[in-house]
């Protein structure tokens, strides 16, 4: 028969999971992980500290926790590309993207900072970059012109998802951000437009006999 009791004999009252992770998020964000024993964050979300370690056997299984708190980031593709147009593509993207990730912007934050020293979470994190790399690099294929010019449009992709990246969880408050990233869509829509990084991807196939990049 399963144990559905607190460790006190009590059952757990409902929503005291989400509390925890509220406060947990909350704290985190305020101190860091290291400095915030779990007696605060029981404190914070009202509950006795043993409920902490009844749905949360270990600390770091809060911060996994809070990883799954992360937004959906997976935008389709097909209702973002305008064909022929890249910057437009891009600029509907990062907007869709924009506004999965704003909404958890103190989180993501916090999550980017603890990552250097929980693996766990340092993979989770990377895992979600590279989906995001994904999602670009498919817009770039499918917006470009027909008869465009070869350009490393991986490349492009991994430079913009660290753009997108940097500016949520490091410099999200910058009253500028969206349109200096508006610019750099449209510089870097011309750079493919025009080529950019062609001549690597061509080096890698005379060098390798296969291609390293994505020539679009």
């Amino acid at each position: 028969m399963t144990d559905t009791t607190d460790g006190t004999g009590r059952t757990p009252e409902p929503g005291a999971r989400e509390r925890i992770l509220v406060a947990a998020e909350e704290l985190f964000a305020e101190a860091g992980f290291d400095a915030t024993p779990t007696s605060r964050i029981a404190e914070r979300a009202g509950v006795p500290k043993g409920l902490v370690h009844y749905y949360f056997k270990r600390k770091p299984d809060l911060l996994s926790a809070l990883v799954e708190r992360l937004p959906d980031d997976r935008i389709d593709t097909e209702r973002v590309v305008v064909p022929g147009d890249v910057a437009g593509s891009l600029r509907r993207l990062v907007d869709a993207l924009d506004r999965a990730l704003d909404s958890s912007a103190l989180l993501s934050h916090l999550l980017w900072r603890e990552a250097d020293t929980h693996p766990a979470v340092l993979d989770a994190l990377q895992d979600r970059f590279g989906r995001m790399v994904e999602q670009i690099r498919a817009v770039l294929t499918a917006a470009r012109p027909h008869g465009s010019a070869a350009a490393d449009v991986d490349s492009a992709a991994h430079l913009l998802a660290s753009a997108v990246s940097y500016r949520h969880s490091v410099a999200r408050h910058a009253d500028d951000g969206q349109a200096a990233m508006h610019r750099e869509l449209r510089f870097l829509a011309d750079a493919l437009a025009a080529g950019a990084g062609a001549e690597r991807i061509h080096r890698n196939v005379t060098a390798d006999g296969i291609g390293t990049g994505h020539p679009v």
